[in-house]
């Protein structure tokens, strides 16, 4: 027997100009469902939420909804009010007679997301409005609760308890969210919004990228076969209509509305999966390859009377190549060592050597780069033109903007017209068009839609320069980086090789069997091998160290490298990076149609030669990693 229904849409008509948002739109949401709605910027999420709240009317069709039933719903936009408090807000849409049975439940909340309750609203950062707004939909607990984005300014730790809240909720739950990892961990069906049409998948998140291929495919080899059957009769109609009846006629008129509609649907398909393609970005600098070094930084900062660490003797060497994700809990000190790394801020103690003449491409999550005022252009193009140097090529800013799946036609609307995924988008497009030796991306994620998101995993994991990445989506730092810093707070800072289910695996392992502490040193040498004071984190990276943390259960204490051995180790890159460039090099070779048929025998040569480098590469990747972990804590 069916859950009971707790409301109902069916045959839904919505138009907001001439062209029709929805029609025919129709869907069940039972009692205890936990659905993921996912569709691009554009595809109408909003609508649909505003839909089920009852706000947004039906232009047609039906809306039903079961008597009592309550609907709450976290949006993106939270305007304050002057005088109220974080406590007041919380409890500002509960009824008076139930605000008793609810107030327990505001401690445990604002605990968890870090909330202070008796702070005025109007003073909150927008992050901290978030969190306040994401608190109130909780405490509320109704029937069928709302969420637009609600791991937007979270840290993990703050994600991991909302994941577990959310699973022992007992309403019905629809979530639109970018982090694919939170989806998949508290989803068990999907509503996915596809060229006006809602398609409903009977399993959560984690099935939703074989599910969608499967759709998209079949739609593909419809397509095709219709294909066929018009070019038929279309061959038919060719062939002239005179001395035939009215009914051959009729036929002729309904081949052409065949092809008219074939047409459309083939367009419309195209639009669906298209994915934004850029040239990989290049790494120009051949320079030094030490990017930074921080010795011994201390910095600290003074708050209601205590002393905050933020970093206490930390020992880092950032080298040209580096790909390192940076996590921890919001106030840990993420933004304060990019301000020092790219020297915004000095350091209490210790010293921070900088490459001569580095230059950073810095993507701001406050988006501070944007001025409000200006066009879709003038932030492209700042001294006019029409014209934008991307990577050395001129390109017209509308066919740039395109690129970024902006309609060329809003070039010249202003930045304030856009929304926050838009605008991220927008800063992407400024940044990666010329982008530099080195690229901080400070929470990137945020408002982005999937498939912005996978366009920008495909460009930065293409990208040879520098790259550091703060963030909170957990997916996207395994796509993207090959090392982690996680700040823990209290200037204590741990690093990993590979992704962030690296540093999970390290974590719980260490948990598991904690290591002896280490000896206080005042040899810098070994302070950089320190791990509960430094992050060693040097030598050009493997491309395919995801897995590189190792997960044996007895933890390895660091050790000093013989001089061959260290030669070894520094060696390596440069024969990983030879072989690379030669598997590249028979890839594209042999992706040559013709190559066979001209030469039969190169071809098998080069079939066995790509197998040998791909073993050898492996191989180098292995020992790299061996001999990297005999000296990392």
């Amino acid at each position: 027997m069916p859950p009971p229904l707790l409301l109902s849409v069916k045959d839904a008509l919505i138009r907001f100009s001439e062209k029709p948002i929805f029609e025919n739109l129709s869907f069940n949401i039972h009692q205890g469902s936990r659905i993921a709605l996912v569709g691009k910027n554009g595809a109408g999420k909003s609508t649909l939420m505003n839909i089920i709240t009852g706000r947004q009317d039906l232009d047609d069709g039906e809306r039903w909804e079961e008597a009592g039933t309550t609907i709450g719903y976290l949006q993106q936009d939270i305007i304050p009010k002057e005088g109220q408090n974080v406590f007041e807000y919380i409890f500002s849409e509960i009824k008076d007679e139930e605000k008793e049975l609810h107030a327990y439940k505001v401690d445990i909340v604002a605990e968890a997301l870090e909330l202070d309750v008796t702070a005025q609203m109007t003073r909150l950062s927008g992050g901290q409005l978030r969190r306040a707004g994401l608190a109130r939909a909780l405490v509320e607990e109704p029937d069928i609760l709302l969420l637009d984005e609600p791991t937007n300014h979270l840290d993990l730790e703050a994600i991991e308890w909302l994941e577990g809240y959310l699973n022992s909720y007992r309403g019905t739950l629809l979530c639109v969210s970018h982090d694919r990892t939170f989806l998949s961990n508290i989803t068990t069906q999907v509503f996915w919004l596809d060229r006006g049409q809602l398609k409903v998948s009977p399993r959560g998140f984690k099935h939703f990228d074989e599910w969608s291929t499967m759709l998209l495919e079949q739609e593909e080899r419809e397509l095709k076969n219709r294909k066929t059957l018009v070019e038929q009769e279309v061959e038919w109609a060719s062939r002239g209509v005179k001395a035939r009846r009215k009914r051959n006629i009729r036929r002729l008129e309904e081949m052409r509305e065949m092809r008219d509609k074939l047409k459309a649907d083939e367009s419309a398909y195209r639009r669906a999966t298209q994915k934004i393609e850029l040239k990989p970005l290049k790494d120009s600098d051949t320079t030094s390859k030490i990017v930074a070094e921080f010795y011994n930084t201390c910095k600290s900062f003074e708050e209601d009377g205590k002393t905050i660490t933020i970093l206490d003797k930390f020992s880092l060497r950032i080298q040209r190549g580096d790909r390192i994700g940076i996590l921890g809990k919001n106030g840990s000190g993420k933004s304060t060592f990019l301000k020092l790394l790219i020297g915004e801020l000095q350091p209490d103690q210790g010293r921070i050597k900088r490459r001569k003449e580095l230059e950073f491409s810095y993507f701001d999550q406050k988006r501070s780069d944007l001025d409000p005022t200006d066009t879709l252009k003038k932030t492209l193009c700042p001294g006019g033109g029409d014209y934008i140097d991307v990577m050395g090529k001129q390109r017209h800013v509308c066919g740039y903007l395109k690129d970024f799946m902006f309609d060329p036609s809003r070039a010249q609307d202003k930045v304030s017209q856009l929304s926050g995924g838009q605008k991220n988008r927008l800063m992407l497009a400024k940044i990666l068009a010329n982008p530099k030796t080195c690229l901080i991306l400070d929470e990137p994620t945020n408002d982005l839609d999937m498939e912005t998101l996978d366009m920008l995993e495909e460009i930065i994991s293409q990208y040879k320069g520098t790259l550091i990445v703060v963030s909170h989506d957990r997916d996207f730092l395994d796509q993207t980086v090959s090392k982690i810093l996680a700040f823990e707070g209290n200037g204590k800072i741990e690093s990993c090789i590979g992704g962030y289910s690296d540093y999970l695996e390290k974590k719980k392992s260490s948990e598991r069997h904690p290591a002896p502490e280490a000896k206080p040193s005042s040899n810098k040498r070994d302070l950089e091998k320190d791990g509960s004071k430094a992050a060693d984190i040097s030598g050009s990276p493997p491309s395919k160290q995801a897995n590189a943390c190792r997960k044996d259960d007895k933890p390895k204490k660091p050790q000093k490298l013989s001089y061959k051995l260290e030669r070894e180790l520094s060696q390596l890159p440069d024969k990983i990076a030879k072989v690379e460039a030669d598997i590249a090099d028979y890839k594209e070779q042999l992706s040559d149609g013709d190559f066979y048929a001209r030469d039969p025998a190169a071809f098998h040569d080069m079939t066995k030669a790509l197998a040998e480098a791909e073993s050898k590469l492996e191989r180098y990747e292995t020992r790299w990693l061996e001999l990297e972990e005999m000296r990392t804590p």
